[in-house]
């Protein structure tokens, strides 16, 4: 993704506690990360890695040059494949 000014949402903050992740975490994941998923209205599923290489899901909407960052999670592997990329199916 683009460089750009970072917002993050209350829900967001909340889940970087959860998860132990902070703003260059987040950052670094974008960066260097890869859209896997797009929706309608615009926003992104991004998967990058975090400074400390651990595979990160980030939510996140580009708007005027400030990227909103509406979640964050380290991805579930039960949920996931291996790379992460494509959802596991029920």
């Amino acid at each position: 993704m683009t460089e750009g000014r970072l917002f993050f949402s209350r829900h967001a903050r909340d889940r970087m506690l959860d998860f132990g992740l902070d703003v260059t975490d987040v950052a670094t994941a974008l960066s260097s990360g890869e859209t896997i998923e797009e929706y309608e209205d615009g926003t992104k599923l991004v998967l990058g890695r975090s400074s400390g290489a651990r595979p990160l899901h980030i939510v996140v909407k580009e708007l005027r040059g400030t990227k909103f960052v509406i979640t964050c999670y380290i991805p579930d592997p039960a949920r996931w494949d291996a790379s992460f990329r494509h959802r596991m199916k029920p």
